[in-house]
């Protein structure tokens, strides 16, 4: 009978309605095994009805097991680890052990050895004869214990010298109840064969009585179990490695967005800036998460009132996702607060930045863009770093504001950064972005650029900054995106 592990076939999720039909299918054939299992115990003097009754018994014990292991894949990946014993406790009880199909010529009705590799596993019978101190084993049980035909079966007392140390007083027990009192044998123990491979051994048997109700003899069944519990226990592990990488990613999911939360402002609506001239700024920011909501990388905005009375605008994003991203955003967006707030121009900002980037423990890529508004002289000067230039909107329509020279941040040593500077106006609306706003979900940087380029006859319309965003938001705020994103809207107010 062919393995059950299609080696051919690539893995894919199982159906919920088929995962069903076999839950359906191994209750009812349990049922028949139980069935026939009941119908070989007329007999207990026939050894070929006990041992079909033994294999009835190991066939509904893995049929069982089946049951329980179907439960689990319907139910899928566990949230958190459950004890073994409630796992797909509903379900009927692991792999069923098609060796145990009989096939005519086979000793005892035993099929022939499966492949090596497979979970599918040989069955052996034997019976020792109290009165007689006769010995018969199966030969497929030879096999097993890798035991030589010509030196014949191993009596109860010579059969400890195969057994692990820690196993022998296991192996006694059973015999000992077994044969004292009567019990049925359920039990494993490990062996060493004769060739020195260790071997996983299940062994279930029970005494059989004679006329006047002693014990006369005992039969058991004994079955390899080496290749099953070793897959047994690579599922417990892989299972065991899942729900600690799921904590790991939880737990710096959690981190990060705490992280990013206590760096980025924590505005809910538009906030005034640069009240020292004739021409205020009224900003509004926001920050769009990604399609997956387990990447959290390194975009910031920011917007800060500098001690001469100018305000600082900045948007940038580092490379990388997670706790590392977050954290060097957070170291980045400190010195820029701290060089801006120093009177540091952009130009100059971005150059150490760029520094700073280089010499960081955790090397990375970052885009950025520092604005420098004044708002006695009202105008906007600028520098950027491999980042998409501000937008910007004037009685409905807009343009993209012409680039100074500026390369990525971290991406060459002592760059050079341009700073350009741009005249505002009363009534002017700024947009300024990351370049996850507009990449993604199959739109390129152009497309974007030119959908945030129409939105100006409503941007024309918005009564703050607050509403412009509220305009961006609703045209990119549910599509989905490869990255997250931060978008600023900033408007001059008259």
């Amino acid at each position: 009978m062919p393995s059950h592990l299609f080696a051919d076939r690539p893995a894919q999720p199982p159906e919920p309605g088929a995962v069903d039909a076999l839950i359906t299918q191994t209750r009812r054939l349990r049922g028949e095994v139980d069935a026939v299992r009941r119908d070989s115990a007329a007999d207990e003097d026939d050894p070929q009805q006990r041992w079909q009754r033994a294999l009835c018994d190991l066939a509904v014990h893995q049929l069982d097991d089946l049951g329980a292991h179907l439960g689990q894949l319907r139910a899928g990946v566990p949230a958190s680890a459950a004890p073994e014993d409630q796992t797909g406790a509903e379900e009927i009880d692991v792999v069923v052990d098609t060796s145990l199909a009989t096939a005519p010529g086979t000793a005892y009705g035993v099929a022939a050895p499966p492949r090596t590799g497979s979970l599918l596993s040989r069955v052996g019978s034997a019976e020792w004869n109290l009165l007689t101190d006769e010995v018969s084993w199966s030969e497929e049980l030879f096999q097993i214990f890798g035991r030589p035909r010509e030196s014949g079966p191993m009596s109860l007392d010579e059969m400890p010298t195969m057994v692990f140390a820690e196993d022998q007083p296991v192996l006694q027990s059973m015999v000992t109840d077994c044969l004292i009192d009567g019990k049925p044998i359920d039990g494993e123990f490990r062996i060493v064969r004769t060739d020195g491979r260790v071997r996983t051994v299940h062994m279930t048997g029970e005494p059989v009585l004679d006329t006047d109700g002693c014990t006369a003899s005992m039969w058991a069944v004994l079955r390899d179990v080496s290749e099953l519990r070793r897959s047994e226990r690579a599922v417990r592990e892989s299972r065991d490695s899942l729900e600690r990488s799921r904590h790991i990613e939880l737990t710096e999911r959690r981190v990060a967005v705490e992280l990013q939360e206590a760096v980025l402002p924590p505005w809910r609506g538009s906030l005034r800036f640069a009240h020292g001239g004739p021409a205020p700024l009224d900003v509004a920011a926001h920050y769009l998460p990604a399609a997956s909501t387990g990447l959290i990388g390194g975009d910031w905005y920011d917007a800060l009132a500098l001690p001469d009375g100018d305000a600082l605008l900045t948007v940038g994003d580092l490379t990388g996702h997670g706790v590392a991203a977050t954290s060097s955003m957070a170291m980045l967006l400190g010195a820029l607060r701290g060089m801006a707030v120093a009177g540091i121009r952009p130009a100059a900002l971005m150059s150490h930045l760029n520094q700073l980037l280089e010499t960081s423990v955790q090397p990375a890529l970052g885009s950025a863009m520092c604005c420098r508004y004044d708002p006695v002289a009202q105008t906007l000067a600028w520098a950027q770093a491999g980042h998409p230039a501000p937008l910007l909107f004037r009685d409905g329509t807009g343009h993209a504001l012409r680039r100074p020279e500026g390369v990525l941040l971290g991406a060459t040593t002592g760059a050079v950064y341009g700073e350009a500077e741009t005249r505002l106006l009363p009534g002017d609306l700024l947009v300024l972005h990351t370049d996850g706003l507009t990449r993604g979900g199959g739109t390129d940087d152009d497309t974007g650029a030119r959908r945030l380029l129409a939105l100006g006859p409503r941007l024309a319309e918005a009564r703050d900054a607050q509403d412009g965003m509220r305009a961006v938001v609703e045209e990119f705020g549910e599509e989905p995106r490869e990255d997250d994103a931060c978008v600023m809207v900033v408007r001059v107010t008259r």
